[in-house]
């Protein structure tokens, strides 16, 4: 007596074909999404390095502006008098004398 499967062959058929286009679908999706560098992680990259473009254009027209300041303050004997006397309250010589006022509020 020959045994008969409990499956028949078109069934058989149908759930190893399930089986095989679930496995791509998840080959797949982890193709995109998974791993160390994902379709999310490298999107949050490019805005991250765009933010970094823009932080690094800004210190860069800092530092262009800190170098003529720098430029204008060696070159200009009255310049850098005048910053002397307004930022660090100096004076010239022994003729020149320094006043500072209190305002009402620093006298509470």
């Amino acid at each position: 007596m020959a045994r008969s499967s409990a499956f028949s062959p078109a069934l058989t058929r149908l759930a190893q074909r399930v089986a095989w286009w679930s496995g791509a679908l998840a080959v797949l999706a982890y193709a995109i999404e998974g791993g160390e560098y994902g379709t999310t992680d490298l999107l949050s990259q490019r805005a991250r390095q765009a933010a970094l473009a823009r932080q690094v254009a800004e210190l860069t027209q800092d530092v262009d502006s800190l170098r003529r300041e720098l430029q204008m303050v060696t070159s200009d004997p009255a310049r850098l008098e005048r910053m002397a006397r307004e930022e660090w309250g100096m004076v010239r010589g022994e003729k020149e004398l320094l006043y500072r006022m209190r305002s009402a509020s620093s006298l509470r």
